[in-house]
């Protein structure tokens, strides 16, 4: 089964969440999340942060990645790993994969016209929301981390 994450990176005063706009097939010119393919013998973690990197500029240094949730497909034979972060400082983003920008979070994320993943980046936010009080101190672990 293939794996991929989804990275939810959120500015450092969590009022704002990375996007990217998709310049190719899936959900071209739909706002995304960044995120790519976990290679073999990689770990989730490994891969979340080696994808940010290679996708945004945005280190290890820079944020501090929790695992939030999975998505399995099972008629796809494959499963997302949801990783979400909050800057420590700021930071220039740059990559030329696809076109990124900071989004602002009174979006309606559920709306497939405008968001890829069928619903699934508003229902992220949601959880994120859940536990943002977490996410605000540097040394909380998410539960399942």
């Amino acid at each position: 089964m293939q794996g991929y994450n989804v990275l939810m990176i959120y500015n450092n005063d969590m009022n704002q969440l990375l996007m990217c706009k998709r310049l190719k097939n899936p959900y071209k010119g739909l706002s995304n999340l960044v995120g790519g393919k976990i290679e073999i013998g990689e770990s989730g973690i490994e891969s979340a942060y080696r994808e940010l990197f290679e996708e945004t500029a945005i280190s290890k240094e820079d944020v501090k990645l929790h695992h939030l949730m999975d998505f399995k497909y099972y008629l796809q034979n494959c499963y997302v790993e949801v990783y979400v972060g909050r800057l420590k400082r700021d930071v220039k983003v740059s990559g030329d994969e696809n076109v990124l920008y900071w989004s602002e979070l009174n979006k309606d994320f559920f709306d497939m016209s405008l968001y890829a993943g069928e619903g699934n980046i508003g229902h992220m936010i949601e959880h994120v929301n859940m536990v943002k009080d977490s996410l605000l101190t540097d040394e909380t672990s998410l539960v399942g981390e």
